[in-house]
């Protein structure tokens, strides 16, 4: 059974910083590209950032230079450093693999993450 088990959520200040963790189980995990994505109030869910197994990375313009994502390949996780975080940041996090062969896509439940002004 595959899962996806997001922590690291919760309410910080703008200007704080949190760190997401995506734990991975029942997939190949060097075969999956991994990803965040967000859902904020109102918004369809976007993309915050991917990363392949060998550690090439891509983000949405909005969290350039503030967010950071990394893997663990040894543990099957992955990991958002989100720095600077504004309240536009606000919303639900979710942990994304997708099989690099198109054998499947799978997502986590999510994490709240809430920027107070």
């Amino acid at each position: 059974q595959v899962q996806l088990a997001e922590s690291g959520g919760g309410l910080v200040q703008v200007g704080g910083s949190l760190l997401l963790s995506c734990a991975a189980s029942g997939i190949n995990f060097r075969r999956n590209l991994m990803g965040w994505y967000r859902q904020s109030p109102g918004k369809e869910r976007e993309l915050v950032a991917t990363i392949v197994k060998g550690g090439i990375t891509n983000y949405a313009d909005s969290v350039k230079e503030r967010f950071t994502i990394s893997r663990d390949n040894a543990d099957n996780s992955i990991y958002l450093q989100m720095n600077s975080l504004k309240p536009e940041d606000t919303g639900v996090y979710y942990c994304n693999a997708r099989n690099i062969l198109g054998l499947g896509e799978y997502w986590g439940q999510g994490t709240q993450v809430t920027v107070s002004s």
